[in-house]
């Protein structure tokens, strides 16, 4: 698969999240997809898990919405600047409470693709911004 297309395809997943179409997530993901972007410490990193935890995150974030700043690709990956935004609204098993606040930070995805579908995730994002303007606790490791 071309750059261009993997580029696409990373594209067409952003879209799909900021619609909340978590029914297409296979369109874009790979079902053993491995998700190492923990929003709460103590998430799983299992093959698959990643069409749950993105589900809950949609919902306890809603509305989420995700801009792409910045896309790079070469071979197998595509790297995206987001600037990310949503609303502390919903429940989640490891956030708090719902604070009915807004945020927005930056976040930098590294998507691996196979046979046109995303087939890992790796996430850094101001995490410290997030909890800050949404009221949050910092977490502690249990």
């Amino acid at each position: 698969m071309s750059v261009d297309r993997n580029k696409q395809l990373v594209t067409d997943f952003v879209t799909a999240l900021n619609e909340a179409r978590t029914a297409d997530l296979g369109d874009y993901l790979a079902a053993d997809v491995v998700d190492h972007n923990k929003i709460i410490h103590g998430e799983p990193d299992e093959p698959g898990a990643a069409f749950a935890a993105i589900g809950m995150q949609l919902t306890a974030l809603k509305p989420y919405r995700a801009r792409i700043d910045e896309l790079i690709a070469e071979g197998d990956r595509v790297v995206a600047r987001i600037t990310q935004s949503g609303v502390s609204s919903g429940t989640h098993p490891r956030m708090p409470v719902p604070t009915g606040r807004a945020f927005e930070n930056e976040a930098i995805f590294v998507f691996t693709v196979v046979d046109g579908r995303i087939t890992e995730i790796r996430g850094v994002s101001d995490r410290l911004g997030l909890f800050l303007q949404l009221g949050w606790d910092w977490p502690t490791a249990d």
